[in-house]
């Protein structure tokens, strides 16, 4: 089992960033495929990003591609989502997940693992 915590969310204004970061307990957090997610007031959790356990292969939802990007550390159980050139509609609490399952999905019932999210607000 792995425990996951999500950090660095705030207030940023347009134009600006963020990253994020999310820190897993367990010791086999490098087999893990991990991915962030995002929920709007009143909308569905949406995929955001996603990363193989090695850290080779990576998966962007087309609202965030070229100005988002995800990585890992293994060494330091943490997976990290870089924002640039963040928008108003950027504006949700973003979770990262964790799946055993060996490819990367964007699919949310495919992920076991839930941090508890963090808050991020992108005024205009």
């Amino acid at each position: 089992q792995v425990q996951l915590v999500e950090s660095g969310g705030g207030l940023v204004q347009a134009g600006g960033s963020l990253r994020l970061s999310c820190s897993a307990s367990g010791r086999t957090f490098s087999r893990y495929t991990m991915g962030w997610f995002r929920q709007a007031p009143g909308k569905e959790r949406e995929f955001v990003a996603a990363i193989h356990w090695t850290g080779g292969r990576t998966y962007y939802a087309d609202s965030v591609k070229g100005r988002f990007t995800i990585s890992r550390d293994n060494a330091r159980n943490t997976m990290y989502l870089q924002m640039n050139s963040l928008k108003p509609e950027d504006t949700a609490v973003y979770y990262c997940a964790a799946t055993q399952k060996p490819a990367i999905s964007s699919n949310n019932n495919d992920y076991d693992y839930w941090g508890q999210g963090t808050q991020v607000t992108v005024s205009s």
